[in-house]
């Protein structure tokens, strides 16, 4: 099998990334609708390793990619991919070549293969729990804007209905001054 395609992102937009790539013939094995508050980002995260580890098994993954919005600013994202599996080889040299940040170098006493299994397993958990995260940001910042939006817009219409009302009040105003005047002035000449 070829790769797997998973997407964490808002409703509408999520389901049209799915629906594009299904019809450029790049089949997509799971979509995730983001969980409503941080509180259910992990059991998404539980369950998408499930999928994971499932697909793998019953189908021999060469790769899997990971589609989100990312936020960009407190009111705009943009989409972001991540190629979880296989592991970059050159991002894994790159990390190897770094110093270490301290004095104290890790070690470990456990056997190579089965850290490194973990290691991967922590990186696929945090790789997924930012993607949903991310997701979950990006659409309350957009929510938030939307609303802000319609706030302004209720302001604006608000502010104009107002001076609209203020017109009309003071034109009803003159015109029953004009009537007075006018009725007294027609009664004085008839005195």
């Amino acid at each position: 099998m070829g790769a797997v395609i998973f997407g964490t992102d808002q409703g509408t937009a999520g389901a049209l990334l799915a629906a594009l790539l299904e019809d450029a013939g790049q089949p997509v094995e799971g979509f995730s609708v983001v969980p409503s508050s941080v509180a259910g980002i992990i059991p998404k995260v539980q369950d998408t390793l499930i999928k994971i580890e499932s697909w793998n098994q019953e189908k021999g993954l060469d790769h899997i990619y990971l589609f989100y919005s990312m936020q960009t600013s407190a009111a705009s994202y943009q989409p972001h991919t991540v190629h979880l599996l296989p592991m970059d080889k050159e991002w894994l040299l790159t990390l190897k070549a770094q110093p270490w940040p301290s004095r104290s170098i890790p070690l470990f006493t456990m056997e190579w293969g089965s850290l490194f299994s973990s290691l991967i397993r922590e990186y696929l958990f945090v790789s997924l729990f930012r993607a949903f995260a991310e997701s979950l940001a990006s659409e309350n910042a957009s929510r938030l804007a939307s609303m802000q939006g319609a706030e302004k817009n209720i302001e604006e219409m608000l502010a104009e209905l107002n001076s609209s009302f203020h017109q009309r009040r003071q034109m009803s105003i003159t015109e029953e001054l004009l009537d007075i005047v006018v009725g007294f002035e027609a009664l004085q000449e008839k005195k």
